[in-house]
């Protein structure tokens, strides 16, 4: 039962995240006439919101090159990009941007916005340690989920 409420609710947020990602995409896309600039613009948000750029953060929490650095942010992290890429698809949207260079100021502006909030809360985005490996999360939950159907009597401990 536990494990079913942390599966749904990691899942649920995992893809509101993707689809906040997807409609980022499809906004530089639309009103840009190509996604070249995607990994672009969301690098700039990054650095604006960490105070240093996406590498410098992978190699702080150790974070394979390989793997998105979202894959081992903490919950909070997760949502003050979230948020920001929400307000930056709500301005491109509204304002009719149609240059990267427009869409990155805007995510830029957004995330430092948002950085802003958090030092005034005394969170320190690049000080945060990283989370737990999200694919290993997985890998315990799908397991505990297997042995819970082996084994249900187990759960009652």
């Amino acid at each position: 039962m536990k494990n079913d409420l942390i599966q749904n609710l990691t899942e649920s947020f995992e893809g509101h995240a993707q689809a906040t990602e997807k409609e980022l995409s499809d906004i530089i896309y639309e009103q840009t006439g190509g996604s070249e600039n995607f990994a672009l613009i969301r690098s700039k948000g990054d650095t604006a919101l960490f105070g240093k750029n996406t590498k410098a953060m992978k190699a702080q929490w150790k974070v394979p090159d390989n793997r998105p650095l979202a894959d081992f942010a903490p919950t909070i992290i997760l949502k003050a990009k979230d948020f920001a890429t929400e307000i930056t698809i709500h301005n491109a949207r509204e304002q009719t941007m149609s240059q990267e260079q427009e869409i990155s100021r805007e995510h830029v502006t957004n995330n430092e916005a948002v950085r802003q909030t958090l030092l005034s809360r005394g969170i320190r985005p690049e000080s945060l340690p990283p989370a737990e490996d999200v694919k290993k999360v997985e890998r315990r939950l799908t397991s505990a989920e297997r042995n819970a159907i082996i084994n249900p009597d187990a759960l009652e401990e």
